[in-house]
């Protein structure tokens, strides 16, 4: 499964990029109203630093204007994916934006159902909101599972796992099959996060300090194979 980040911050794209874990990134109007600067130039940056689709919302609520600000999205860097919310207006938007050969990720997806229309319209990505689904006592997984188990497997359409709240969140959305989930940076900091991590890593360094030798022995073998690159 890819990771996506959800945000408009360039600064936390180029933090958690610099991981080498993201494979895209998703935003919204309220995520890119948070952020100072021409909201244009944030997402072509996030464009460049995730070098994949990075989904621009559009914020019209009929079908024209959905078209109309799609391909102006789409124009603004070659991975920029539509967002396009669910709805009648919305489903008309992505088959038109989809024959112009714009990807378009349909967002507010919360049941199998929808899901259907949402790929039959021809949306590349099909965005089931988790979190949301929580918040109203709904389970989430048992949503996820039923949307992947509907567009089948061999579905062109892609299913990305939105607004997730933890870590097990993504790891549900692995284990269901979805190609995709987007989460904010606090929930990718999280999955970093473990005691048992930490106490090994100190343990491990401390280990290596009550032997000096170690130290310097890593060092020289470390310049040896600079000396050794610069003769190539």
């Amino acid at each position: 499964m890819k990771l996506f980040i959800d945000t408009g911050s360039v600064a936390e794209v180029e933090e958690i990029a610099a991981w080498g874990v993201l494979s895209g990134a998703t935003t919204n109007p309220t995520l890119l109203a948070k952020e100072p600067g021409d909201p244009a130039e944030i997402i072509a940056r996030i464009c460049e630093l995730v070098d994949g689709p990075v989904s621009a919302e559009v914020v019209s609520d009929e079908t024209e204007g959905m078209v109309t600000e799609g391909r102006a999205l789409a124009g603004l860097h070659r991975h920029v994916v539509v967002k396009v919310p669910f709805s009648e207006a919305g489903l008309a938007a992505t088959r038109e934006l989809a024959s112009d050969g714009i990807r378009v990720n349909m967002t507010l997806v919360f049941s199998a159902a929808q899901a259907l229309l949402a790929a039959e319209a021809g949306a590349t990505y099909v965005s089931c909101f988790m979190g949301r689904l929580d918040d109203i006592a709904v389970d989430a997984g048992a949503v996820l599972e039923e949307i992947v188990e509907a567009l089948g497997p061999d579905r062109e359409a892609q299913v990305l796992a939105a607004s997730l709240r933890h870590p097990m969140h993504a790891v549900t959305a692995a284990r269901l099959g979805c190609e995709v989930a987007t989460a904010p940076g606090k929930v990718l900091r999280a999955m970093l996060a473990h005691p048992l991590t930490d106490q090994g890593i100190e343990r491990f360094a401390a280990d290596w300090r009550s032997r000096p030798e170690f130290g310097e022995w890593l060092q020289g073998l470390v310049a040896q194979g600079a000396a050794t690159a610069g003769t190539r």
